[in-house]
């Protein structure tokens, strides 16, 4: 009988043993699952540097997301050693979430009330742009920019906001392929160029491009203005550019 308990014994206090191995296995996994989420967040954060100069790229449910992306992988690249150039800040009406044509999620940086000083304004675009034009925040939050920042940057039907705004009148602008006329009869005090011919545009502080793909072109174009044709030319390397242009001959 003493045999048997002692036997019993054993084996509980076997199990006992077992039981905290295992718990303490899934502390320790936990823990280091942890530590290396928050190592690679710490990695791929992006402080604001109030040192630096800051591009603004407006969001709204519905954005096309490659104009977004667009002037974000263009303006976020560092020089050649790794240094950071930009503060590259996403900015929307709300702090809430927003929905791109293409369904992906975009939480904003900063919203209109707490938006910081910016170098430039990107505005792009969406399919349908009723709403965003007939937004009074959107417009007013792109008319009070205007009067701090240097330089606008319109893609795509990105110029309808312009045109709403006022704040290009009698400068030139383009439009999405196809959009020119309309842009043209909505705001008649804009300079709409022809979009079938042309591409991008500069007049003064604004410019704007066809958009899409072409939103690379708008943002390169004011990346050189802003560093130098080396810096534009390492970016282009970077981004695998010469690959796309020249992608059929392979």
């Amino acid at each position: 009988m003493k045999t048997i308990s002692q036997f019993i014994f054993l084996i509980f206090t076997l199990l006992l043993l077992n039981c905290n191995t295992e718990n303490k296995k899934q502390t320790t996994a936990t823990t280091i699952e942890a530590t290396q989420t928050k190592d690679t967040l710490t990695k791929h954060l992006k402080p604001f540097n109030p040192e630096l100069p800051t591009i603004g790229l407006l969001m709204y449910n519905g954005v096309l997301q490659s104009e977004v992306v667009a002037t974000s992988d263009v303006f976020a690249k560092p020089t050649e050693d790794g240094k950071p150039l930009f503060n590259v800040i996403t900015i929307a009406q709300t702090n809430a979430p927003i929905t791109t044509e293409e369904g992906l999620h975009l939480v904003p940086d900063y919203t209109f009330n707490n938006c910081p000083q910016l170098k430039a304004l990107f505005i792009p675009s969406a399919y349908d742009m009723y709403a965003q034009v007939h937004n009074n925040k959107i417009v007013d939050f792109i008319k009070t920019k205007n009067n701090t920042t240097d330089y606008i940057v319109s893609n795509c039907a990105g110029a309808q906001l312009v045109g709403a705004s006022g704040i290009a009148d009698g400068k030139k602008i383009v439009t999405w392929i196809g959009g020119g006329k309309q842009l043209q009869k909505d705001y008649p005090k804009l300079l709409v160029q022809n979009d079938t011919l042309v591409t991008y545009v500069e007049d003064g502080k604004f410019s704007s491009s066809n958009g899409n793909l072409a939103s690379y072109i708008s943002a390169l174009q004011l990346l050189e203005k802003l560093t130098s044709k080396s810096h534009r030319t390492f970016v282009e390397s970077y981004l695998y550019l010469d690959r796309l242009k020249n992608w059929d001959n392979n």
